[in-house]
């Protein structure tokens, strides 16, 4: 896979020493068990996969390189590169500006740009309105444009399966960067829907099956359908794609329910449903099924806490916050500082987004064990921040220079 050109600024050499040891043992990717750091009286457990993906380090290796290139010019990102705080700043202090943030609400009108500005789709991709309305003004998003790959991948399937006659149903959060423009781009092509979760999937089936008259959709889908979207007939044939960082799990029940739906609905068998319903597989990207999966393994691990570390709009990152609340207490930060003390963490309920104080979250026990991973687009600089404010309540900071030395070999 192609190596980026990212600051050594997010990097780590802790992680790095880590990581290529692992890659090392392990060229084939089988082994999800998490890596233990053992500083005696505290005991870190990392995630077999964790930090940037491929989508993550392109996208920052672009903006970075758009910024040295252009001395002097006005650089615009459409909305957040990525969904971290500490990258998103970094970009922000060299100068470039956001046109919109994470919600869509404007902070720089359009109407300010002119064709000698550059502007920055970022990773999330963007609908294919804005596209047009900034190649409309002679700016040119080919050469500035960060879509991650996959997302890309995502689309491609979309029209695949629009081309065969299919509508799409999106698993997706309404509001992310990633949903509306997949949106947009499978809407272009296919009356398309969006489906944020298995409660608004079970009552999007009860139209197919007719158990909801038709006028009630346009009222409990209000915004999430495409233009001219026919309740009655677009949903006789249709596949299911997702935004990427969704959970894997919540993907693949949403596709066999409504698989299921639509067999006993017109009484098909497994060979005959393909007539209504596509095989579109998992469109997850490899990061998030890698870093789900080794979160699932790192679980089976004995521990008195979880602490996940990325950007608190992070889709993908809330996931595996949301896994780990399944099995132990979590907390969810965005940096080192909101470890406040060995008795006080300042941490993000994932669901509702507001921060809170939990007193007295490390246990009094020796050793503490205690489990860690981070999101997709969280730097690994910002992680062995974590790592080191954790050990230095132990007085242990000194033994990293020996874990490099240890996965060295």
């Amino acid at each position: 896979m192609k190596q980026f050109e990212v600051p050594n600024i997010y990097r780590s050499e802790l992680l790095s020493t880590v990581k290529q040891k692992r890659k090392r043992e392990d060229k084939l990717k089988k082994d999800f068990s998490p890596t233990l750091l053992d500083f005696g009286k505290l005991k870190i457990y990392l995630a077999r996969h964790f930090g940037f993906c491929y989508g993550v380090e392109n996208a920052i290796e672009i903006a970075f390189r758009t910024v040295e290139e252009n001395p002097g010019k006005r650089i615009f990102l459409l909305s957040e590169m990525i969904h971290n705080p500490q990258v998103n700043a970094d970009l922000k202090e060299r100068g470039i500006e956001f046109l919109q943030d994470t919600y869509c609400r404007q902070l720089i009108s359009f109407d300010e740009l002119n064709e000698d500005d550059i502007v920055l789709i970022p990773a999330f991709g963007t609908t294919i309105e804005i596209e047009k309305l900034l190649q409309g003004k002679g700016i040119q998003t080919e050469k500035y444009n960060t879509t991650c790959p996959f997302v890309e991948k995502v689309w491609n399937r979309s029209a695949q399966i629009a081309d065969k006659g299919y509508s799409i149903v999106v698993h997706g959060k309404p509001k992310h960067e990633e949903t509306r423009a997949t949106f947009s781009h499978a809407s272009s092509k296919t009356p398309t829907v969006v489906v944020n979760d298995m409660k608004e999937t079970m009552e999007l089936a009860k139209y197919i099956t007719g158990e909801k008259t038709a006028e009630d959709f346009y009222t409990e889908f209000k915004g999430r359908y495409s233009n001219g979207f026919d309740i009655i007939k677009d949903l006789q044939r249709f596949g299911v794609v997702n935004q990427t960082t969704q959970l894997a799990t919540d993907t693949q029940a949403i596709a066999e329910y409504l698989k299921q739906v639509v067999k006993k609905h017109y009484n098909l068998n497994d060979i005959t449903v393909q007539e209504r319903f596509a095989d579109t597989r998992d469109t997850l990207c490899y990061a998030t099924n890698d870093n789900q999966t080794a979160v699932a393994a790192l679980l089976n691990t004995k521990a008195d806490l979880a602490i996940v570390v990325g950007g608190y709009n992070s889709s993908n990152t809330s996931h595996l916050v949301e896994l780990c609340e399944e099995k132990l207490p979590t907390y969810f930060i965005n940096d080192a500082d909101k470890i406040l003390s060995s008795t006080e963490i300042l941490h993000c309920n994932w669901r509702t987004k507001e921060e809170l104080v939990t007193h007295d979250y490390l246990p009094v026990k020796s050793p503490v064990e205690i489990l860690i991973t981070s999101g997709a687009s969280c730097p690994d600089a910002v992680v062995e921040s974590v790592i080191e404010r954790l050990a230095g309540f132990f007085d242990t900071q000194e033994q990293i220079e020996n874990f490099i030395e240890q996965f060295s070999r």
